[in-house]
């Protein structure tokens, strides 16, 4: 913990939140399902401006379905926003052993190749709801770098960070520009999940399920770095379990012209997108930022 006061009144919400999580890692994975989906349908009244941002993502992404359609999409996003309460207490909290009792692995060979071939490594990946405990199950084998966005909560940010540290993780901060160079410099993979709007400034227009969509431009940045390749990584929840794949690496990445790079990005993610859509983040606003005189999704 950092030198910041954690037992403050104002943290008991959070001390409690930690307690429950902790007791959560410790039951099954058909228990955490169901209640997961019990939970997650009992915030679907709750969060109406959430259920409003994902039925206006799903309706724009997927124009041939229907109101009812698009409503029952969004009821099953929600439940998998109920079941990633435990996938997150799994990523912090649960046992090497109990990880990887839950997990089947496809395609390793394109990272082992790739490290062995002493290249750096860019794992790209989408905002799936299981998307910390995908992390979690990369530290079993690997040393990682996570890329990630501070939490609002100090607490929750710092038990966060301790989970994925005491498990090998290397840990930088998105605005960390030069750590994460320095880190795939050092050939140490890093994980990165791009698919944020994070304005004009960072971001590049292209196509992202046939809309012009704000799509960050590091990813062809970073793999500007010699002799570095970028694998697409692919981590779901199973009816079983988590299957975690890798794909071979993306050829001729980057693209010396920047919206061609964000669209093979978005390209890759879309794919995954489409096989498991009840599983991703669509209560982000994903479209928020539009192009000039295009009109407000939100």
């Amino acid at each position: 913990m950092n030198n910041q006061n954690f037992y403050h009144p104002k943290f008991i919400p959070t001390w409690i939140l930690i307690g429950l999580m902790k007791l959560g890692a410790k039951l099954p994975f058909k228990v955490q399902i169901f209640l997961g989906k019990a939970m997650g349908l009992l915030l679907y009244p709750v969060l109406g401006r959430f259920r409003k941002i994902a039925f206006i993502n799903i309706s724009q992404c997927f124009p041939n379905k229907n109101k009812s359609e698009v409503e029952r999409l969004v009821k099953q996003n929600f439940e998998s926003i109920g079941i990633s309460i435990f996938e997150t207490a799994n990523a912090y909290f649960a046992t090497d052993k109990k990880v990887i009792s839950m997990l089947s692995i496809h395609n390793e060979h394109y990272l082992t190749e790739t490290i062995k071939q002493d290249k750096s490594v860019i794992l790209l990946a989408a905002h799936f709801m299981p998307l910390m405990l995908g992390s979690r199950s990369l530290l079993l084998k690997y040393n990682i770098a996570n890329i990630y966005r501070p939490q609002n909560n100090a607490l929750f940010d710092e038990v966060m960070r301790k989970g994925f540290i005491d498990n090998g993780a290397i840990m930088i901060k998105t605005k960390d520009t030069r750590s994460i160079l320095k880190a795939i410099k050092n050939k140490l993979p890093i994980w990165y999940a791009p698919d944020q709007d994070l304005g004009l400034e960072k971001c590049v227009f292209a196509p992202f399920f046939n809309i012009q969509t704000a799509t960050v431009a590091a990813t062809a940045r970073l793999a500007k770095s010699e002799n570095t390749v970028v694998i697409p990584y692919y981590f779901i929840r199973t009816e079983s379990g988590y299957s975690m794949s890798f794909e071979s690496p993306i050829k001729n990445y980057p693209d010396a012209d920047s919206t061609t790079s964000a669209t093979i990005t978005n390209q890759i993610l879309e794919a995954q997108i489409l096989k498991n859509p009840d599983q991703y983040l669509w209560i982000h606003k994903r479209f928020k930022t539009r192009p000039e005189g295009e009109p407000d999704f939100y």
